[in-house]
């Protein structure tokens, strides 16, 4: 174990922390623009295993990240259920809606291979021409997200439609919760069969609800997908980010999980997760992407104290979010710089 991600995911804690982020391949890249500008739509470019090769690899050949993040998106699981998926220009994604039993039982009963196996190759693809001290990150959204953008067929503010389906009709909401439980633990264990190193379970949306509904719906599924995973790959390592939870509720998810590290957003108490984590697994996060479009010594005061609060705890820098479309280059250059020192 080279990499000093997985140096980290597996119990040491290094002087320096380790570095990749968020949608690091993305708009901020003139490169990726390009790409993207080629492949015509988002969803070609995230099923065209060259393209979305080349976008994984973009990153890596600019900054010293000590991962790349294959370019797919949480969406591609309902997709490869049969749900139909588009992306609107300039407002994102879209879905058929699936909020009734005729669309549940709509869905494909396991994940169409035609359209998982593209991930793979793309994933083979990057392996292929990453150094060995590169690590590949596979991903999926956990059921919760994923299930709220298929209720309403879109995001929206709170995800309200699938939280008010969640409480009218549990019966149904739980066989989609199921469903996707399924693909997706078998959507991860491909891409670790396919080279990835380690897996990122994405929750985004895990902060609208409340405490029973959050054990309900997401830590149960997430504990159940990953003892799926580890069932056929017992040493896998997995990152969590239910984003916008309290600490208590970190500690109830790693802990069902058996998570190998928490990523934690903007907002979250540094300090805290430290003092009542640290001692159970690493921790991820969480520079705040508007500071790194800001830039400048605010950029630089924000690392450090990142890096001080953190301490000799096992970390890897990472964004609290995505990192933002406005962002300039140089700022990215110069987090990477300070983190690295």
């Amino acid at each position: 174990m080279h990499n000093p991600i997985l140096r980290v995911l597996g119990g040491e804690s290094l002087a320096r922390p380790p570095i990749w982020m968020m949608r690091q391949a993305g708009r901020y890249l003139p490169e990726y623009r390009a790409v993207r500008a080629k492949a015509g739509d988002f969803v070609t470019l995230c099923l065209t295993p060259e393209l979305a090769a080349e976008v994984t690899l973009q990153p890596i050949r600019r900054f010293p990240f000590d991962a790349a993040i294959i370019f797919s998106d949480i969406l591609i699981v309902p997709h490869a259920l049969g749900v139909k998926l588009w992306f609107e220009e300039g407002e994102g994604p879209r879905l058929e809606p699936v909020a009734t039993q005729a669309g549940v039982q709509a869905m494909r009963p396991e994940v169409d291979r035609n359209v998982v196996t593209r991930v793979y190759e793309a994933i083979g693809r990057v392996r292929a021409d990453l150094s060995k001290d590169t690590a590949l990150i596979g991903f999926c959204g956990a059921p919760w997200t994923v299930a709220s953008y298929m209720v309403a067929g879109r995001g929206t503010p709170d995800q309200g439609p699938a939280r008010n389906l969640a409480k009218s009709d549990p019966k149904l909401f739980a066989a989609i919760i199921e469903r996707l439980v399924d693909a997706t633990a078998t959507h991860l264990t491909g891409q670790l069969e396919a080279g990835a190193d380690f897996l990122q379970l994405f929750d985004t949306w895990a902060g609208v609800l409340d405490d029973e509904a959050f054990e309900r719906w997401c830590i149960q599924p997430s504990a159940e997908i990953v003892r799926r995973v580890r069932a056929k790959k017992p040493d896998a390592k997995i990152i969590l980010f239910p984003k916008g939870i309290s600490i208590t509720n970190m500690e109830k998810i790693v802990a069902a999980c058996g998570g190998d590290a928490i990523s934690i957003d903007m907002h979250a108490d540094r300090k805290a997760v430290r003092a009542r984590l640290s001692d159970r697994c690493a921790i991820q996060g969480n520079l705040d992407p508007d500071i790194l479009i800001e830039g400048g010594m605010a950029l630089d005061r924000a690392v450090d104290a990142i890096l001080e609060d953190f301490g000799s705890a096992r970390h890897i820098f990472n964004l609290g979010h995505g990192i933002k479309p406005q962002t300039p280059i140089e700022n990215v250059e110069r987090m990477i710089a300070r983190v690295k020192g």
